[in-house]
């Protein structure tokens, strides 16, 4: 972990995670600013085909095209690794982060971080693949756009709101997959590049990774990111237990090194529960898994954040809503369970 920001945000501070389901921008805007204790920067793919996580990443590479669908097309011959890579927020690729950096002054009620997502160069790097470019090619290619587009969107951010810290998370649903033999690069090359990608941003901002497919802990931790963002695990599913377990004892380094796990506590994935109750009690037995194995249970709940186990952009606004009114829900509880720990134990 790289980071010398130091932000007094309060245990089980929630931020939203991906996209959102709005068509709208100012509903949108509205919603990230009510919905969680970080205002998250939000993707609306519905919106635009171009606010989706691989489009927005390809805009403004010299040698692909995003058509007004979403629809990518690559002149091979054109691409060049070394070639500057623009980044420009007047794209319809950037119309929800433009408008949240532009109506800030006025929305903001004093926040005191912004976080906002990207997509990571292994899932990028695997875009690329699958629409004909040469695996030597994609991968730096994507590494390339991913940290100029970071460094150009991190500055944005940066004089919009004042220098407020900014959590940067990158997204890799495809970390597990590119991680099995015979993927197009090796397990060190997938964590090289992570790695390389998450140095884009500044040491007075923090860095994230999310995955929302199965969490392999040993190479997440690995690439040094400062938060890790992952769906709550099944303790009641042995490999899922198991491999937790394993990482107990990294997990306990890494929070007293500073880093943080942002819990995917409410499901996103299927039927929406109509009350935290069932998500709440997956995320304590998770931390109580992890307090048996060594874990300090004082430290697990400072050092966690709350949120969505992914994006929502294929729900409804409403299922957004109730998504979100569950992550609240949790992200008050474990707080509140983070001050009585002190309290009881007088830290």
């Amino acid at each position: 972990m790289t980071t010398d920001a130091i932000v007094p945000l309060r245990a089980g501070a929630s931020f939203g995670v991906g996209s959102l389901p709005h068509r709208s921008v100012s509903k949108a805007l509205d919603f990230v600013w009510s919905s969680t204790d970080i205002p998250t920067i939000p993707s609306l793919p519905r919106r635009s085909p171009a606010e989706g996580m691989i489009a927005q990443a390809l805009v403004g590479i010299e040698g692909v095209s995003v058509g007004q669908y979403g629809g990518i097309s690559v002149d091979v011959s054109a691409l060049d690794v070394d070639h500057f890579i623009t980044t420009d927020l007047s794209s319809d690729a950037y119309g929800a982060f433009a408008a949240f950096l532009e109506t800030f002054p006025v929305r903001n009620k004093g926040a005191k971080a912004v976080k906002w997502q990207f997509v990571g160069p292994v899932t990028l790097g695997m875009a690329l693949v699958r629409i004909g470019v040469e695996a030597s090619i994609a991968f730096p290619l994507a590494l390339q756009a991913v940290r100029e587009h970071v460094s150009a969107l991190q500055e944005e951010v940066r004089r919009a709101t004042g220098g407020l810290t900014q959590i940067i998370v990158l997204d890799e649903p495809l970390l597990d997959e590119a991680l099995e033999l015979g993927f197009h690069i090796g397990s060190e090359e997938v964590i090289d590049l992570i790695s390389g990608a998450l140095a884009a941003v500044s040491r007075d901002n923090i860095n994230g990774l999310h995955c929302c497919a199965h969490t392999n802990w040993r190479a997440m931790l690995s690439t040094g990111a400062s938060v890790l963002s992952v769906p709550v695990p099944s303790v009641a599913n042995n490999e899922d237990s198991s491999e937790l377990l394993a990482a107990a004892s990294r997990i306990s380094d890494h929070m007293a090194h500073g880093g943080r796990i942002a819990w995917g506590a409410v499901r996103t994935d299927g039927p929406i529960s109509v009350n935290s109750e069932r998500s709440w009690k997956a995320l304590m037995d998770v931390m109580c898994s992890l307090v048996n194995a060594g874990v300090d249970p004082v430290l697990l709940r400072r050092m966690s954040y709350v949120t969505p186990a992914c994006g929502l952009a294929t729900h409804s606004d409403a299922v957004a809503e109730q998504v979100f009114a569950q992550v609240r829900n949790i992200a008050t509880k474990v707080g509140e369970q983070a001050t009585a720990s002190r309290l009881t134990l007088g830290s």
